[in-house]
């Protein structure tokens, strides 16, 4: 691998390396070379430890009256093969990693192999500049989706999110309320709204009953405050 190359990847992920041999094992596929220590095998094995733990450590201090379901729930999100692969595409770090000439026009190159790339490249900052260089690079690469994190552990949840936090911070359950329905027994919407207590959420359609109330949930987190994202609700109704 030559220098030019090196430097290029260096300005990709924004850390310099004192042992750039690190860095070349990272970018070495097991179908590269005869003998598979001399790959990035073992640093995608460690980089995925790393990963978990500054992860874990940054989702543990950001959600701090979250229990440990719905921490794990959020950590795998952020953790999985799919989102590393998209990470180190979006980066471009999938294009300098050296595979064997029977590989060179996988799909893998931008699916498993990009995320095990992504691991190894953590493993060798870890290796070379100790776990706060490490963390900095993740932090770099994960830092907008731990921002959208809470909302997007979310997806088609929001209602045990709503019934946990309503039960923890106000000592009771949420109470879903069909306010209306419309439409044919064949295609029929139905509007529902949350009620916590004397207070009612702004309602919202669905086209089934489960996904009115999930709305509904979605809406109501908004209004509490738990998600952040105001602009991204959808189906909103008015107050009742």
């Amino acid at each position: 691998m030559d220098e030019e190359t090196l430097q290029q990847v260096e300005r990709i992920i924004g850390y310099q390396f004192s042992d750039r041999g690190l860095l070349v094992k990272a970018l070495t596929h097991a179908s590269s070379v005869e003998n598979r220590l001399l790959s990035n095998e073992r640093l995608e094995f460690l980089g995925d430890a790393v990963l978990a733990i500054v992860i874990c450590e940054v989702l543990f201090e950001q959600f701090d009256d979250y229990l440990e379901g719905n921490l794990t729930k959020i950590k795998s999100m952020l953790v999985s093969r799919g989102t590393c692969s998209r990470l180190c595409n979006s980066m471009g770090l999938n294009k300098h990693l050296v595979v064997g000439k029977g590989m060179v026009s996988s799909r893998a190159l931008t699916g498993s192999l990009a995320a095990g790339v992504l691991e190894a490249t953590i493993a060798a900052v870890y290796l070379d500049g100790g776990y706060h260089a490490a963390k900095e690079f993740i932090l770099k690469c994960f830092g907008p989706l731990l921002e959208r994190a809470d909302a997007e552990h979310s997806q088609g949840n929001f209602k045990s999110v709503l019934q946990q936090y309503s039960q923890e911070h106000m000592n009771m359950a949420p109470v879903y309320v069909l306010l209306d329905e419309k439409g044919p027994d064949h295609d029929k919407c139905f509007e529902l709204g949350v009620v916590l207590g004397e207070h009612h959420f702004p309602s919202a359609w669905g086209s089934n009953k489960k996904q009115a109330e999930q709305k509904a949930a979605f809406n109501a987190l908004v209004e509490l405050g738990v998600i952040k994202e105001p602009a991204q609700a959808e189906g909103r109704g008015q107050h009742d």
